[in-house]
């Protein structure tokens, strides 16, 4: 039981780095709390739904993210970049609007009834693990988790874009007097964190049941892995999620009646002893 759970807390875990990295990156350059960012996940396995329908899982994955790239750009255009001067409260108000319209949007077009993404063929078959049989898929979502973090990570570090974020997330006025369209750039990453949200969505489907209020549970748990990690900070994010895919799991055996509390327990510790978070800056 113990190994199912572990295993389980490995799987969740690597589907919120996918989750979570966009958020930080969005939080990172853009300084939003972006409570939207649940339902473009939503919005992500939803719309992988229909296409893995007409067409395959594989394209699905494709796609799905790239439609919400363009959703994201369009965010930081006509949403983002018109209330960067405004309160962070009326931002978040209309982040969270955005999640009801969404919510809303996806329950018109798709209903209300739990829908679930079919296994692709390539996956659908089971293993042995330590004497337990668990599904090849759930390897794959590890393996989406651990691609997109060495991916970013790579993209970041030695990428010229990747040097203008980083630039940009720590002063974006010297950025922008160097001649960098930080608008340009912006737009570029809320896309990117957008089609990582699709992209987790998608992920979710064939282990995650599809339903209009499916980015609760994980927009918490991504906002607390953000806020662990530190806020804006990647490689904080990739351990927090790690961290309480793991609690999340090891809690289910040996602390049920607490479970669903411990991660908040562990944020409120985190931010006693260090409340920049793992990898944030007190800066």
């Amino acid at each position: 039981m113990l190994t199912i759970n572990l295993f389980n807390g490995l799987v969740y875990g690597a589907l919120l780095i996918v989750m979570s990295s966009g958020l930080a990156l969005i939080y990172g350059l853009r300084r939003v709390v972006n409570f939207a960012h649940g339902a473009l996940y939503m919005l992500g396995a939803y719309l992988g739904y229909s296409v893995a329908q007409h067409s395959n899982f594989w394209v699905a994955l494709l796609v799905a993210p790239a439609i919400m790239a363009v959703v994201g750009v369009l965010l930081d255009r006509y949403g983002f970049r018109l209330l960067q001067d405004r309160e962070p409260l009326n931002v978040m108000l209309v982040t969270f609007g955005l999640l009801l319209i969404l919510e809303d949007l996806v329950v018109f077009v798709w209903g209300k009834a739990n829908l679930s993404l079919f296994t692709p063929e390539l996956l659908n078959f089971s293993f042995n693990l330590l004497g337990n049989e668990v599904p090849a898929y759930r390897i794959g979502v590890i393996a989406v988790g651990a691609a997109v973090a060495l991916g970013l990570t790579l993209w970041l570090r030695f990428s010229r874009v990747g040097l203008f974020v980083r630039a940009a997330s720590t002063d974006p006025v010297t950025t922008s007097m160097q001649g960098v369209n930080t608008d340009a750039l912006s737009a570029a990453v809320v896309g990117l964190g957008s089609a990582l949200a699709g992209l987790a969505g998608v992920v979710a489907g064939p282990f995650l049941s599809l339903s209009p209020h499916m980015s609760s549970d994980v927009l918490i748990d991504s906002f607390v892995v953000v806020v662990i990690g530190g806020l804006g900070s990647l490689a904080g994010a990739f351990i927090a999620a790690l961290l309480l895919g793991m609690m999340q799991a090891v809690g289910a055996v040996y602390l049920p009646e607490v479970s669903v509390l411990l991660p908040f327990i562990f944020m409120i510790a985190i931010l006693v002893w260090k409340p920049s978070g793992l990898a944030g800056s007190r800066t």
